[in-house]
């Protein structure tokens, strides 16, 4: 069974893997079997993505999926690893700061190191209300709870382009008084921007990679700390079944399956 010394020093560990020198690369898991096979790649740490999670238990993304449903995936993927652990929470399951303190609680009680938690719509008052709570419910605890804090500025556009980098500086400094630890700003990916965005925060910087972006190197030296794919990799799992499954009924062929994982090596993760 996991102490509250081994956990508070698991959260310790895994903050500590944040640097541009050689930042922490994760590749999204959506369930155990993807979360083992992350493991089994050598990373330090594995990150559910919650739109994976969502599809894989038949609930659309964005703040759908019932609280229970998510931490019940999370305690499962805990168990399954023996990295660390940070989940990715959308806005928190919660209507309301004390409820975004709850689940931070269910998360901490299922194991896991870290959480992302999106702003969105919500305005940044609103956010740094959530934060604190989420702060607040790690320190009860007394887990040093990694708390990555998703700007949405860029990935949905919010604003004027020349203020932009401007706004998002200033939330992210906003949410760093409010007990977040990291910052995360998807959806950018022009160098410039990111350099400045790592200069202008201070704290690591997350930033979200895919088809086509420079490689993890490219933007350590930009100043970047950690990287994800979020939910790119469930996304390229959820394609085959789409090619698999057209090719089949159009031309009664396989080829979509040609690199599929061998049985017996899928099988033998997943042997406790």
């Amino acid at each position: 069974m996991t102490t509250h010394v081994d956990h508070a020093a698991r959260a310790a560990a895994f903050a500590a893997l944040h640097t541009p020198a050689a930042p922490l690369a994760l590749a999204n898991a959506w369930d155990v079997a993807s979360a083992r096979i992350v493991e089994a790649s050598g990373a330090p740490a594995v990150a559910t993505t919650s739109a994976g999670v969502a599809w894989s238990l038949g609930s659309p993304d964005g703040d759908a999926l019932a609280r229970d449903r998510a931490l019940d995936l999370v305690a499962r993927v805990v168990a399954a690893v023996s990295v660390p652990v940070t989940a990715d929470i959308e806005g928190g399951f919660g209507a309301d700061p004390a409820a975004v303190g709850e689940t931070v609680t269910g998360v901490l009680d299922a194991g896991a190191v870290g959480i992302n938690i999106e702003d969105g719509h919500r305005d940044p008052a609103e956010q740094i209300e959530r934060l604190a709570a989420a702060r607040a419910a790690a320190d009860a605890a007394g887990v040093p709870l990694y708390i990555n804090a998703r700007v949405d500025t860029y990935l949905r556009g919010f604003g004027e382009d020349a203020t932009r980098l401007d706004d998002t500086l200033a939330r992210a400094a906003a949410y760093l008084r409010a007990g977040a630890s990291g910052v995360f700003v998807p959806g950018v990916l022009d160098p410039a921007t990111v350099a400045e965005l790592a200069k202008g925060i201070d704290a690591p910087l997350n930033i979200l990679l895919g088809p086509g972006a420079p490689n993890v190197a490219a933007f350590g030296a930009l100043g970047v700390s950690r990287v994800s794919l979020g939910s790119w990799v469930a996304e390229a799992a959820y394609a085959v079944v789409r090619r698999a499954a057209e090719e089949l009924a159009s031309e009664g062929t396989y080829g979509a399956l040609a690199h599929s994982l061998p049985y017996g090596e899928l099988n033998a993760l997943l042997k406790s």
